[in-house]
């Protein structure tokens, strides 16, 4: 990226947690050359890669401006503009002072305690109008508490005066550089490895005891080097110069977010690697984790760099909508699990259950026979990320049907050029046009139109009518005919004998909820909802644990009475049990298969 200039005049910000109890983040901005029309200022509405207008300046609990000790008045325009009245001398400097509540554990926003402080800086720091592309300096202070004594910091924000690890200035080019390098502060495990040359780091905050980092970190090189090759075959050249990994263990959670050089992940202690453990077999937790490194790294590449032309730039004020995110989110879904098997992570059979369940989880919603994939990206702002209890039967998901997506256009491409060809060269293609420069040569995204063509250009068919049935349709991808070529079977073994209400089940305290009642199922039939309490069948009392015990001495087409509570009103119901509609989908590979010809496998070209 391109490197900024020390000598320039930079916005300057300053930050420190300065009450660690209350959780609040205490800021400053200084502009040396304010608008003499009056200064604006705004906090994003939205944090890129989260699609969702989240107004993170509700969390400003206070804000004033001064000029040379006096103070400036501040109007504000909308929910997250303020603009500054004109100074009288107009060489004078501008300083926003404000206070940023932060108790959001999450990967999106900024959270503050006595064990740790994190943010990104969509969260906390102002944005300078009209001086975006000015170099912006951020001091990052050590909190006053006692117990932030031993605290290092943890970010890939290239250093200015400050040490690696240690507090002082730090520096980016901009503005959209500053808020892509989220910053973690604490006493956290640390350790280093080098992928292809680049040194990566491996943060991990919270309380894990008998961590094995050195696990986690050879586990991690491999992902790494293998993305990288994926991407620059030739030359094994990372798009940064550092990388780093900041995780949150906490007892339960998991999510992350991607950076253009590091990512935010939580995840729960458990799935962590133990010392004590004696066994090298990969737990599930610990795959879903590495599953997730996994994702967000390669969105180094595929996100970060090659975009929808609608986020370059990003308007971070507003929505910015795209009908691309089956690409973006779902073939990086579709990647992050393979890169496990190509990395030598884990086996074929591990991939193929993985692939299981995400088909079965496409399947399961009556949502994808009423929604595409490019409506699901396009609409990611008010139905993806807003999700109800009726999210099920009304929504597809462009994550997982979008990996599916991925899966079918490289069985596609394959069977097209005989394994010349694959979508493998598709991301290196996108890569190369659109990637590679972003940031060093004034690069733009990619737009919808291009993309399509990409496919045609690289397998020498014509993929319209996929498009069309496929991503802005609604129809079932026929998977079970596009792996046969290359000797995978693919077979449904769900238990239809088994009775089912074919709802989501859920906890409240130690009672039975309904999350969510699928479409046609047993439940919506006989008139239950999302939300109803159950309370018992056939006069048998309903726990949070207990509902398949109670099933399993009924057959399915037996009528059962379900007494439930919707709000505080009891109700009768009669419901015909059905069968398990869940999918079982099972895949496995033929013992003589072509191992070389599947997307188990990298494709000849290179």
């Amino acid at each position: 990226m391109k490197k900024p200039n020390k000598n320039q005049a930079a916005i300057a910000y300053t930050i420190v947690g300065h009450d660690l109890a209350a959780h609040l983040f205490h800021v400053s901005v200084t502009v040396a050359a304010p608008s003499e029309l009056g200064q604006i200022f705004a906090l994003p509405a939205w944090i890129p890669g989260s699609y969702m207008i989240r107004e993170f300046s509700r969390n400003i609990v206070r804000i004033r401006a001064e000029s040379k000790g006096e103070a400036v008045e501040l109007t504000k325009l909308d929910k997250h503009s303020w603009q500054a009245a004109p100074l009288a001398d107009r060489n004078a400097a501008l300083t926003v002072h404000y206070e940023v509540y932060a108790w959001d554990l999450s990967v999106r926003a900024a959270h503050l305690d006595q064990n740790h402080g994190f943010y990104n800086g969509t969260s906390v720091f102002l944005r300078v109008f009209g001086q975006e592309d000015q170099p912006h300096v951020v001091d990052i202070q050590r909190p006053a508490d006692e117990a932030a004594a031993n605290w290092r910091v943890a970010t890939s924000l290239p250093e200015l005066k400050a040490k690696r690890y240690g507090y002082g200035t730090y520096i980016a080019s901009n503005y959209d550089e500053l808020i892509d390098h989220p910053v973690e502060q604490g006493d956290f495990a640390l350790a280093t490895f080098k992928a292809h040359g680049i040194p990566h780091d491996v943060v991990i905050t919270g309380h894990v005891p008998n961590l094995d980092l050195a696990r986690l970190s050879a586990d991690l090189k491999k992902i790494c080097e293998t993305q990288i090759a994926f991407f620059e075959p030739k030359t094994k050249k990372a798009p940064m110069d550092r990388y780093v990994f900041m995780t949150m263990a906490v007892g339960d959670g998991y999510g992350g977010l991607e950076h253009r050089a590091s990512t935010a992940l939580i995840c729960a202690r458990a799935d962590l690697p133990s010392t004590a453990s004696k066994s090298r077999e990969i737990s599930d937790g610990y795959l879903q984790y590495l599953g997730l490194c996994s994702h967000e790294y390669f969105h180094t590449w595929n996100v970060k760099r090659i975009k929808p032309a609608v986020f370059a730039p990003y308007n971070l004020q507003v929505e910015n909508y795209s009908p691309l995110l089956w690409l973006f989110e779902g073939f990086t879904s579709y990647y992050d699990d393979l890169m496990l098997v190509r990395a030598g992570i884990i086996a074929e059979p591990a991939y193929f259950k993985l692939l299981g369940k995400t088909v079965g989880s496409v399947l399961r919603g009556a949502g994808r026979t009423k929604q595409s994939v490019a409506d699901s990206s396009f609409d990611a702002w008010g139905k993806y990320y807003r999700q109800d209890e009726n999210a099920p039967n009304s929504i597809v998901s462009y994550y997982t049907k979008g990996s599916l997506i991925g899966l079918a256009l490289d069985l596609s491409i394959r069977a097209k050029t005989g394994g010349k060809k694959s979508l493998d060269d598709v991301m290196r293609a996108l890569w190369q046009r659109y990637g590679r420069d972003f940031y060093t040569g004034g690069g733009r995204g990619v737009t919808p139109a291009e993309a399509e063509a990409l496919f045609d250009e690289i397998s020498g068919g014509r993929f319209k009518a996929f498009f069309d049935k496929y991503i802005r349709g609604t129809e079932d991808l026929p998977l079970a005919k596009l792996l046969a070529p290359f000797g995978v079977k693919y077979s449904d073994e769900r238990k239809s004998s088994k009775p089912s209400f074919d709802a989501n089940l859920g906890r409240d305290g130690n009672d039975c909820k309904l999350n969510a009642v699928h479409e046609n199922g047993a439940a919506h039939q006989a008139g239950l909802s999302a939300g109803d309490i159950l309370i018992a069948v056939d006069g048998l009392r309903v726990t949070a644990t207990n509902l398949d015990n109670l099933l399993s001495r009924y057959g399915v087409g037996d009528t059962v009475q379900v007494m439930a509570f919707r709000r505080d009103e009891l109700m009768s119901f009669d419901l015909t049990l059905q069968g398990d509609r869940v999918p079982g989908i099972t895949l496995s590979l033929d013992s003589s298969a072509k191992k070389s010809s599947g997307p188990l496998r990298p494709s000849a070209s290179r």
